[in-house]
């Protein structure tokens, strides 16, 4: 089966080199499945979970905005931040969650809280992901 080449990179320093048979990414347009052979393009990634499968093995990567490119031969994922499922601290993101909804039952509308939230309870979707 073929494979593509799936780069994964943060300001910090990549995060994962693999090769995937499939990867399926949140866009801010709706969730797109790049095979092998993919057509160019770029797009903006939303706050969301990566999915990186390999036969008939699924890795899930948290990925906080950025930028999908695509090549024929290669994704590179160019993110604010991105966490490999195995290394997110379950209790560290819920704790992030819970100091998040504090400030935003005390402060609405407070954009920044409502990002942390957002990226709280994605770092915990794709944790809880993993283990299924």
């Amino acid at each position: 089966m073929k494979t593509i080449k799936v780069n994964i990179v943060t300001p910090d320093g990549p995060v994962c080199e693999t090769d995937a048979n499939t990867i399926i990414a949140a866009t801010e347009t709706g969730e797109i499945g790049i095979l092998p052979g993919h057509v160019a393009m770029v797009s903006p990634l939303k706050i969301g979970a990566l999915r990186l499968i390999k036969g008939d093995a699924t890795e899930h990567v948290a990925v906080h905005g950025g930028f999908l490119e695509v090549r024929p031969d290669v994704v590179t994922v160019l993110a604010q931040s991105a966490e490999m499922a195995s290394t997110i601290d379950i209790a560290r993101a819920q704790a992030a969650a819970k100091r998040a909804e504090e400030v935003l039952s005390a402060k609405k509308g407070d954009k920044v809280a409502e990002l942390e939230l957002k990226r709280a309870i994605n770092r915990i979707n794709v944790y809880e992901t993993r283990k299924k």
